[in-house]
């Protein structure tokens, strides 16, 4: 099915052409307008899950495509032992390459000491370090229970500071929702772990919906309460939100996210990703249907409509057999998200 063109940028520029077609538009974005960023994570989170190795070529055209379409936060990858995730074995390669991408915040997920050290000499500008919320899960997926991690994390903050790094520690917290393995995870165990994982040294963390449990309401309240724990750490600390769309609600988690103070989501290309080590985590909100849904709020976030959709036309091809999901792709942009046709001289 071929793809609908449109020349939109989503947030700045689309509301000025948006501002010429409707009356309805009743502000324009200044310096103060709403702003949010994403971070691209299809090249760690979303191929992750994949049977399959991309080669490394291929995965530096995504890379190139993705901030040739505003994105200027990519995950690029993960130093987990090849051994056990063949997939992001290039990492270091993908590194060295980003860092040559002007503007763009190159991250990385390390899972414990030694992955750091190597997020460390590679010269990434920020770590992603995993924790499970579900005790079930982080024993599934890193061997060690969750006050453990938090121990590591500590001792993380230490080599960080020891080497002269600047590489910023954010804690993404898993399964914070609920968790396939375990169930339901008590929302005043996750604030625990927030609380823990800031006094152990974390700059940031974040909330994830690993499995896609979560419901509006209930990310909206976690998340108001994630932020008075976080508070007293300094502005800044609770820095992201990270949605599956597993069962439909991924969008209108976001949005609940945004109204409970959030400026910063996850989301992945072609709505792909999911966590081996959680039955039936499947479907990273897509980074183009987020992108549409912040835009149509007014939001800016940089991110061109058209290049988006050519990127996922591209890893549709790259991936062929495997599904995307999504929305936006199929159903094209509204019309009243078009700019007016240019009119002809009379």
């Amino acid at each position: 099915m071929p793809l609908p063109k449109y020349r939109w940028r989503a947030g700045v520029e689309w509301l000025k052409l948006h501002a010429m077609e409707t009356t309805s538009m009743t502000t324009t974005l200044g310096t103060d307008s709403p702003r949010a960023s994403v971070r691209e994570v299809g090249l760690r989170d979303g191929l992750q899950s994949i049977a399959r190795t991309l080669p490394t070529p291929i995965k530096l055209q995504w890379l190139r495509a993705a901030h040739a379409a505003g994105l200027r936060e990519i995950e690029v990858g993960s130093f987990v032992p090849p051994r056990l995730l063949p997939q992001l074995a290039d990492t270091a390669e993908l590194v060295r390459e980003a860092l040559a991408l002007p503007g763009l915040t190159v991250s990385v997920l390390v899972p414990n000491l030694k992955g750091a050290e190597r997020a460390i000499e590679s010269g990434a500008h920020a770590m992603l370090l995993p924790l499970s919320a579900s005790h079930a899960h982080s024993l599934a997926n890193l061997r060690k229970a969750p006050d453990d991690v938090v121990r590591e994390i500590g001792e993380i903050r230490r080599l960080r500071d020891a080497s002269g790094s600047r590489c910023l520690l954010e804690v993404g917290m898993s399964t914070t929702f609920g968790c396939t393995i375990q169930g339901r995870v008590e929302p005043g165990e996750v604030l625990r772990l927030v609380r823990a994982v800031l006094e152990a040294g974390a700059e940031r963390v974040g909330l994830a919906d690993t499995v896609g449990y979560a419901d509006p309401r209930q990310v909206r309240e976690l998340f108001e309460r994630a932020f008075e724990v976080a508070r007293p750490y300094g502005e800044g600390r609770l820095a992201c939100g990270h949605f599956h769309d597993t069962r439909g609600l991924g969008l209108a988690n976001v949005y609940a996210a945004w109204e409970a103070g959030v400026r910063r989501f996850d989301a992945c290309n072609g709505g792909i990703g999911g966590c081996p080590h959680a039955p039936g985590a499947s479907g990273n909100v897509a980074t183009e249907d987020v992108a549409y849904l912040l835009a149509s709020m007014g939001v800016g976030t940089g991110l061109d409509f058209d290049a988006l959709m050519t990127l996922r036309t591209s890893v549709a091809g790259w991936l062929e057999g495997e599904p995307l999901h999504g929305h936006i792709w199929r159903a094209g942009l509204p019309k009243t998200m078009r700019p007016a046709p240019a009119r002809e001289a009379s």
